[in-house]
């Protein structure tokens, strides 16, 4: 699998290659390792113009201390990766950080791992919403990286029924392995919204059953959960109180309507859970 991480030297950052590592893949990852140089920011539209007060030299100066920073971070990342024993390779490109990344990853089947956060207050500011923009617009699956690395014993997979939460499915099939160090139990979880017609609930049951038997014939250890409510404060939930320590989940739901409420479960998962999300196209 061709893998896409996003470094900036910030704790988020280096917690992304780690991940890679931790992750129980079928076959080793190849790694892309890129810091973006994000010198646009400093002139973004809210930012008082510079021929007007005279603050060139302090961009310039900002500029440089991201350059000087870009060349000790991609030192650190490539101390990293062989540390780590990954095979990649290491790059810096400058432009704007969610742009770039999305321009960088992988078409298909591929992966793009980046942190939750960056640096500082302004970085925080910028690179909070990056990604927000690269979940909702990659090509291909990403995963955010919200904690430290961890050995990955518990993932809860959510499903709803529609061809996002087979892609979700699928991909741990085929991606990932429940022969590594540690055997990752896997939570199926469905939430469905209270409705008064128990013919639905059974539907529910009846797919979480189905996907469980999937993943127990390929050897994972499986466990299903039902659960009635809005479907990302459940999931959440769950994520929460079985300790999960990542959360796979398609990128959308079910038909145009229902994209509208469940297009955002993802997105809602995403923002507010404490471990680390896999989103998959």
């Amino acid at each position: 699998m061709k893998v896409l991480v996003a470094v900036d030297g910030s704790k988020y950052g280096r917690w992304t290659v780690e991940w890679v590592r931790r992750l129980p893949l079928v076959s080793p990852p190849q790694v892309a390792a890129l810091h973006v140089v994000d010198t646009a920011s400093l002139r973004a539209p809210f930012v008082v113009q510079p021929v007007i007060v005279g603050n060139e030299r302090f961009i310039q100066a900002e500029i440089q201390r991201l350059e000087a920073q870009s060349v000790k971070v991609l030192a650190e990342t490539e101390t990293q990766l062989k540390a780590l024993k990954l095979d990649g390779e290491v790059a810096s490109e400058e432009g704007a950080a969610a742009t770039t990344l999305l321009k960088r990853a992988p078409k298909r089947n591929g992966l793009v791992v980046l942190g939750s956060r960056g640096l500082g207050a302004l970085d925080r500011f910028l690179l909070g919403s990056v990604s927000t923009q690269v979940v909702l617009h990659a090509p291909t699956s990403v995963l955010v990286v919200k904690e430290a690395p961890r050995t990955i014993k518990r993932v809860l997979l959510a499903i709803d029924g529609s061809d996002s939460a087979e892609k979700a499915i699928k991909f741990v099939l085929k991606e990932l392995t429940p022969n590594s160090k540690g055997n990752p139990e896997i939570l199926v979880t469905h939430a469905m919204q209270f409705l008064k017609y128990p013919e639905l609930k059974e539907a529910g049951q009846a797919m979480i059953e189905k996907a469980a038997r999937r993943l127990e014939k390929v050897g994972f250890v499986v466990e299903p959960i039902q659960r009635l409510g809005q479907p990302a404060d459940e999931i959440l939930k769950v994520a929460e109180s079985h300790k999960a320590d990542l959360i796979i989940v398609g990128a959308k739901g079910l038909g145009a309507i229902a994209r509208f409420f469940l297009g955002s479960v993802s997105q809602k998962i995403v923002q507010h859970s404490h471990c680390s999300v896999l989103v998959v196209r």
